[in-house]
């Protein structure tokens, strides 16, 4: 029984994620941050360079997280099905093994962004190009 209950914690652990992901990528996109700050939404250098640059960063950043949310959410949980019932250590290893596998769409964010702001505004203070 409680090989059963670490699965439910683990299972809702490895969702935070994606979860996260989807929640934060729609906030991002409907609700974007209105003013450049330091402390909520996408936060680089180049995207606070302007509020055009800053606008721009948000909904890309949140469409992103959007996009890839589903996905990971579906292979997290395609994932940790066949782990129902498992030895605890087996449940463990693997959900950190798959939360590791999560942050790459997660971090992902972060180079396509800047990416895109660069072609965009062409790292000329938030000037579009």
């Amino acid at each position: 029984m409680e090989n059963f209950w670490f699965w439910c914690f683990m299972l809702a652990m490895v969702l935070l994620i994606p979860v996260c992901m989807l929640f934060f990528g729609r906030s991002f996109q409907e609700n974007p941050p209105k003013t450049i700050n330091g402390g909520y939404g996408f936060r680089t250098s180049r995207s606070m360079e302007s509020q055009e640059a800053w606008d721009f960063a948000q909904v890309y950043s949140g469409r992103f997280w959007a996009r890839a949310g589903w996905p990971t959410l579906a292979v997290s949980l395609v994932w940790m099905l066949p782990l129902l019932g498992k030895e605890i250590d087996t449940i463990g290893n693997c959900g950190l093994l798959l939360t590791g596998l999560q942050m790459v769409p997660f971090l992902a964010v972060i180079p396509a962004t800047e990416r895109a702001l660069k072609r965009k505004f062409d790292g000329q203070e938030g000037k579009i190009h």
